[in-house]
């Protein structure tokens, strides 16, 4: 039988009413946690996992799929509303998604967040099916030096969101930076920058900071101006996209895909790289890039497509090569274990019914997800016609909550209180965000990368540059980089050029 013949017959087996059952509590329980920042899909799994013990493996991890997509699409749901990333692949999301609902576009940004989670999803499961070997195959030739240069690619190209000021975006993006040094050193093992404090040995949770600076900072920002102008109630708007949101979207939608199925796949991947190069992308190509930090609808189709179609991406190392590439795929994994299945090469010859019937179930989940969470886009808007003193306190509550769920930990409570200071001083001096969090996530792994290059190649920096792929985004990053000088070169020269001469002048 071919590829296609299983994937038809893991359908036979997913949609039977029980799994389809299954398949629906999965969606619902990952959209709900998904929606309490630090609750991800990665706990929820974890936590779900004795239970499945009494099902068979294809009901269990048709659960476990419908539950990894929903807690995708749940975090972008309080990042686009409530300014709250649930998961750290949301945080582009709320850059614009939040902005969009502040102007009374909430159920704009949700349905556009659904239908491009959908498009994705589907691509990207579709591109499983036919991919999944020849990907695998690539993903393990990169080395470090390729690994380094396209994270060092995703560096110059923070200098796009670094605001209107240029040095207040860099020391942004510096602050960002510092705070990602905090933890061992995984070379040496030698605490940086702890204070003596052992909780902070595995560095400070992304999601904490993100919660903190994004949602804290915001309702201590209001809090503060309360007094100077009346509570007001923020608008719903239109219930569904226009013709114009619709044509604005397709386009990131499959950008953000291309994006975000390879990057999932890498062994150093994750949804984190792809959203942002998504939202870098879309505000380069937009036609509306005033918009852009103000409420763009390509800002949340873009990144969330990424997302999604990462999401996809991590199966295909974890199935055909036994290599989980995050929290979620590690868990699934142990799963696999659990039932005496080991995912790897012989996997799809020993297996071939379950990993079908698994990716048949991925169909099923993203379908549903759809089904379920679109005609809920109106409904989830309304919840910003709580006036604000009781909506941000509600914000206040779950972001709390989840700060404490991510390591059951009372430091990172202190923790989001320093870093919900931190954010409000950020918007009280016009500092922008999102460069701090693009620091925070991107300093580690550049910093993780050259130094395992360096650490293969005796310390000698040639090796930057001994595999092809480096070499090329290489020579991207030069581009880049010397194509506004350029630019400005070649600029005042053409319209000198272009200038009339003097007899010109006297013929005229």
């Amino acid at each position: 039988m071919n590829n296609f013949d299983w994937l038809l017959e893991g359908f036979s087996q997913a949609a039977t009413p029980m799994n389809l059952l299954y398949a629906c509590i999965g969606v619902l329980l990952g959209t709900a946690v998904g929606v309490l920042p630090g609750i991800g899909p990665a706990m929820t799994v974890a936590l779900l996992l004795p239970i499945t013990y009494n099902v068979s493996p294809s009901a269990a991890f048709i659960m476990f799929a419908g539950i990894y997509y929903g807690g995708m699409y749940g975090g972008s749901t309080t990042s686009i509303l409530l300014n709250t990333p649930g998961e750290s692949s949301s945080v582009i999301t709320a850059i614009e998604g939040n902005k969009m609902a502040k102007a009374g576009r909430a159920a704009q940004a949700l349905a556009t967040a659904a239908i491009g989670s959908f498009v994705a999803g589907s691509i990207g499961t579709m591109l499983l099916v036919l991919f999944a070997p020849m990907v695998s195959r690539f993903a393990v030739t990169l080395g470090a030096p390729s690994y380094l240069a396209i994270m060092l690619l995703a560096m110059v190209a923070v200098t796009a969101v670094l605001g209107s000021s240029k040095l207040r975006g860099l020391i942004s993006l510096l602050l960002g930076l510092a705070i990602g040094l905090v933890g061992i050193d995984f070379l040496t093992g030698q605490p940086r920058a702890t204070f003596g404090i052992p909780q902070l040995s595995d560095g400070i949770d992304i999601v904490v900071i993100a919660v903190a600076v994004f949602a804290l900072g915001e309702a201590l920002w209001v809090a503060a101006h309360l007094r100077r102008k009346p509570a007001e109630v923020i608008p719903v708007g239109r219930p569904w996209m226009g013709k114009s949101d619709w044509r604005r979207s397709w386009k990131p939608w499959l950008r953000g895909t291309a994006y975000g199925f390879p990057f999932g796949a890498l062994p150093a991947g994750g949804a984190e790289l792809p959203t942002f190069l998504s939202y870098i992308t879309e505000k380069k190509l937009s036609k509306h890039p005033e918009e852009f930090g103000k409420g763009a609808i390509e800002g949340v189709a873009g990144p969330e497509a990424a997302n999604n179609a990462s999401a996809a991406g991590t199966l295909v190392p974890m199935l055909s090569l036994g290599l989980p590439t995050n929290a979620t795929a590690a868990v699934m994994l142990t799963a696999f274990v659990s039932y005496g299945i080991q995912p790897g090469p012989t996997l799809f010859d020993k297996e071939p019914l379950l990993v079908w019937t698994l990716i048949a179930s991925l169909f099923i989940g993203n379908f549903l997800l759809l089904v379920l969470n679109l005609p809920l886009a109106p409904l989830w808007a309304k919840l910003l016609r709580t006036p604000r003193p009781y909506l941000y306190a509600g914000i206040l509550f779950f972001a709390v909550l989840g700060a404490f769920a991510v390591n059951l930990q009372w430091l990172d409570l202190a923790l989001l209180l320093v870093f919900g200071l931190l954010g409000l001083m950020m918007r009280r001096f016009g500092l922008p965000v999102l460069p701090l969090i693009i620091g925070v996530i991107l300093g580690p792994r550049i910093e993780r990368q050259l130094r395992q290059t360096l650490q293969l190649n005796g310390g000698d920096w040639s090796g930057v540059f001994s595999e092809p792929i480096a070499v090329v985004v290489y020579v991207i990053i030069v581009v880049l980089l010397a194509a506004p000088l350029l630019a400005k070169l070649i600029g005042p020269r053409t319209k000198i050029a272009s200038l009339p001469t003097d007899r010109e002048k006297e013929n005229a």
